[in-house]
């Protein structure tokens, strides 16, 4: 699959050129010639003989950067200097800081902020440890915690490495639902470790989000902590998935005019985003299901589904799946199918293969950043094709959901995250797109869209219908302590 210029990959180049003559339409036309594209160019400073010229380019990978900023050294009469990668500038120093919300201009102010005035708070909090939720950055704070073991594509990079996947996650946080998130990277891969390592800092937060665990450990992690927690703990990879999956679906459905009970579904992939998309779709009434991972199609009598060792989510996907007791290959279970959903590996299937797919096909193709199909061929065939790419419509893409969900339960001051809210959530998500509005190529709204975040929060906390108290100081009526 041809790859375009990105702005992942784009430079800010400053070259010295001659006043005069052709160079400026040199440089346009090398890099042109070498597949990058010009995004800006300002001459930033100027004399009678020599420009001083930025140049921003978008290219297609290191390499291709690489290659065309040699050409342009090559250009006779041209110098070059300091080369930017605009990706790595916005990374430096963090994404992220730390605020304070009130000015700290005298004395005064450092005695209510700090020490003594603080100590007052401090006794109220230790006598009712719920006015932590109004007294404190707890009501609005998530924990966004990660081992570094599975980070998008890379694999197990460490924590260190997955730290700017955390502040970018913490950032949109903050832009879409302005909640307070913090990145925790764990320097240890041990489960029993992880799960006690965030009892021991879940005080402080109000919600825990789960990122760029490997399965199967997220699973047994994300259990035991809702489990032992009384704040709802989400993992992203798994739920964010489904929900926003879910949503696609409703929409794609409405457009080829098939009902979610009716259709057969697919699926390429049985790790943690697959097997919560699984959990999802069923919950929302899919009930003609088949799974296929790297050993083929996920059935009761499958040679490996026997052994003792066999992870418990795949025996529950042999025993939930495939009521008509399809085998072989993937391509074997996507013939006649409705809709194909993938969550696993690039170039899994051929157009050929899509084009055995009953009328009105629906294809997801989410591996990123190589999808299990080529989108463009799928197309030939299918009648609603979505990824998980920004440079193809129908992006399906967690960022619509993570905000609003969190708000929602933050909003809500609710314990616990359950498929209720999750279901409602997909259902909002979907709804953002209105009837007239809704095509082949617009399933699902774009992450800024300024309605999402706000239907997605709304819907999440009506479902988790908060208590109420009459209670003087309770949470359910606020006092004149709460801001």
């Amino acid at each position: 699959m041809a790859t375009a210029p990105s702005v992942s990959y784009s430079m800010t180049v400053r070259l010295e050129v001659p006043a005069g003559g052709s160079a400026v339409s040199q440089l346009t036309t090398v890099v042109e010639s070498s597949g990058g594209s010009v995004t800006g160019l300002d001459v930033t400073a100027s004399g009678h003989e020599r420009l001083r010229i930025d140049v921003t380019i978008a290219a297609t990978s290191t390499a291709h950067a690489d290659e065309i900023v040699g050409k342009l050294r090559g250009i006779e009469g041209v110098t070059l200097g300091k080369v930017s990668d605009r990706t790595f500038l916005m990374h430096l120093g963090g994404k992220i800081e730390m605020s304070s919300k009130h000015p700290i201009r005298n004395r005064d102010d450092l005695s209510m902020v700090y020490t003594p005035g603080v100590a007052r708070v401090c006794m109220q909090i230790a006598e009712n440890p719920e006015d932590a939720r109004r007294l404190t950055i707890k009501r609005n704070s998530v924990a966004v915690v990660t081992d570094g073991s599975a980070v998008l594509g890379l694999g197990n990079i460490g924590p260190q490495a997955a730290l700017p996947v955390m502040e970018g996650k913490a950032a949109l946080f903050k832009r879409f639902a302005g909640i307070d998130a913090w990145p925790i990277c764990l320097d240890t891969q041990n489960s029993d470790m992880i799960v006690e390592t965030v009892k021991a800092i879940a005080p402080g937060f109000a919600g825990i989000n789960l990122e760029d665990i490997s399965a199967p450990r997220c699973f047994e992690i994300e259990a035991r902590l809702r489990e032992a927690l009384d704040i709802p703990v989400f993992h992203d990879d798994q739920h964010g998935t489904a929900i926003v999956v879910l949503a696609s679906l409703h929409n794609a459905l409405r457009v080829v005019g098939k009902r979610i009970e009716d259709v057969r579904v697919v699926m390429s992939g049985a790790g943690a985003a697959g097997t919560a998309i699984l959990r999802l779709l069923l919950s929302a009434g899919v009930k003609h299901a088949v799974v296929a991972d790297i050993h083929g199609v996920v059935h009761a009598g499958r040679e490996d589904l026997v052994s003792a060792e066999v992870d418990s989510p795949l025996r529950w996907i042999a025993t939930n799946t495939n009521p008509e007791g399809v085998t072989g290959t993937l391509k074997d279970a996507v013939a006649d199918s409705d809709v194909f959903i993938g969550v696993s590996a690039p170039n899994v299937l051929g157009a050929a293969d899509v084009a055995t797919m009953a009328e009105g096909a629906i294809v997801f193709a989410l591996a990123n950043p190589d999808p299990e199909v080529d989108p463009a061929e799928a197309r030939r065939t299918a009648t609603v094709v979505a990824t998980g790419r920004s440079d193809f419509p129908n992006q399906i893409n967690n960022v619509l959901v993570f905000p609003g969900v969190f708000r929602g339960l933050l909003d809500a001051q609710s314990r616990t995250v359950d498929d209720e809210m999750m279901l409602a959530a997909a259902r909002a998500l979907a709804d953002v797109v209105h009837e007239d509005e809704l095509n082949a190529n617009y399933i699902i709204p774009s992450v800024f869209n300024e309605k999402v975040a706000g239907a997605v929060a709304g819907a999440v906390r009506d479902a988790a219908k908060p208590p109420r108290s009459t209670e003087p100081g309770s949470l359910g009526e606020p006092t004149e302590l709460t801001d």
